[in-house]
């Protein structure tokens, strides 16, 4: 019998958790793309591989949601992990066998896992801190959300140090030990009714009654379109066609920067007072705030366009500052939903929101490769900056009802 621990352990199993499987995405990533580089494909056409990720994200949250709320957040997010150690098994055929449409269905597959991932690990922090904590709260979702960023970008170097020191088959299987781990853990040490719903919710509850929450997804959705419009596909390709880079230098640049990005909004409480009655406000300052980086990133491109050296300097410069402003926007967000989230249905509250993150990344992903073939990067930040506009004015409407 599994023995009762207090809501710090709890959260710290969740955590544990969601660190195994994050570095084992963050990996995956990179593996694939370098290992697929060296087999010749295209940057666009390796971008492509992670097309169903994004998709199945979407349909994924939906599920999700309504699932954890009937069989447990424990459950799904055993079946999270499960589904992560089944799409690294679909890498283990032999080489001849790794076709792009088998490594899109294994990528659909992890997609899935890691929504499922996601949506039970940031539910579950609801029901381990009482509701008039609303400090710690906010302090525990965003020490969650920036250290999985971190580890994300850790798991891009894992990713490539695997592959160095070990085949490719090598660095799946021990990928798969990692995931193993975070499946034993969670499956021995969480409770077995945590997030399940009291009532039985059916499948119609998985959208929203709630105005507040929608409107609060509707920002979500704009603020990840306009990060993914540049940064998905548009900006890797520049670095390498446009200003020369090796795609050492780009795989290294961006680990370096997600990981920064994920200190950044696991510090947000403090850049942003953790008051809880002023978090709206906030979230309407901040989206302004990243609208007026993105105008001046873009100004200062079109400027410079012809010195590739002061492109490479307002790239660099404007990316850290874009990612920090950015970070603190994500981490007000993520700890709104599980403020707003009803505490019996918490899971399908938040399904719901990231949903509308899934959909802001697919949207941003599919728009990055269009707009740059036809465009460039500069199209990609217009449009960037046309989602912050729209976002910021969503914002200033989100309130508790």
């Amino acid at each position: 019998m599994m023995m009762k621990s207090t809501p710090l352990q709890q959260y710290g199993v969740i955590t544990a958790n969601y660190w195994a499987f994050t570095l084992s995405d963050g990996a995956l990533r990179m593996l694939v793309v370098l290992y697929f580089y060296q087999l010749g494909y295209t940057p666009l056409a390796i971008a492509m591989l992670f097309l169903f990720y994004e998709f199945f994200g979407v349909v994924t949250n939906l599920v999700g949601g309504w699932l954890g709320a009937r069989i447990g957040l424990n459950r799904t997010m055993q079946l999270g992990m499960a589904l992560q150690i089944g799409a690294l098994a679909m890498l283990l055929v032999d080489k001849s066998m790794l076709t792009v449409p088998w490594v899109m269905a294994a990528q659909a597959l992890s997609g899935i896992a890691k929504d499922l991932n996601k949506m039970s690990a940031k539910s579950a922090i609801k029901l381990v801190v009482k509701e008039q904590q609303q400090g710690r709260l906010y302090q525990w979702v965003a020490l969650l959300t920036g250290s999985k960023n971190a580890l994300k970008g850790l798991g891009y170097f894992l990713g490539g140090l695997l592959l160095s020191l070990l085949s490719f088959q090598g660095a799946v299987w021990s990928l798969i030990a990692l995931v193993t781990l975070g499946f034993i853990m969670s499956s021995l040490l969480l409770g077995e009714d945590l997030g399940r719903s009291k009532f039985k919710p059916k499948f119609r509850d998985v959208f929203s009654k709630s105005a507040a929450l929608n409107r609060l997804s509707v920002a979500r959705l704009l603020l990840f379109a306009s990060r993914d419009v540049w940064f998905v596909v548009a900006l890797p390709v520049f670095f390498i066609s446009q200003l020369g880079w090796q795609h050492q230098q780009v795989g290294g640049f961006m680990a370096l920067w997600i990981i920064a990005y994920g200190v950044v909004q696991s510090m947000a409480p403090k850049f942003t007072r953790s008051a809880a009655h002023s978090v709206f406000v906030q979230a309407k300052r901040y989206s302004g705030l990243l609208a007026a980086v993105t105008a001046l990133l873009l100004l200062a491109l079109t400027l410079m366009a012809d010195s590739i050296s002061a492109q490479t300097w307002v790239l660099v410069v404007g990316l850290l500052l874009f990612g920090a402003v950015f970070a603190i926007n994500s981490s007000l967000h993520s700890y709104l939903v599980v403020k707003l989230a009803d505490r019996d249905a918490v899971s399908l509250d938040v399904g719901f929101y990231y949903m509308a993150n899934a959909s802001g990344r697919l949207l941003g992903t599919l728009l990055s490769g269009w707009l740059y073939q036809v465009s460039g990067l500069l199209a990609c930040l217009v449009c960037a900056l046309v989602f912050q506009l729209a976002t910021w004015w969503v914002s200033r409407h989100l309130s508790e009802g």
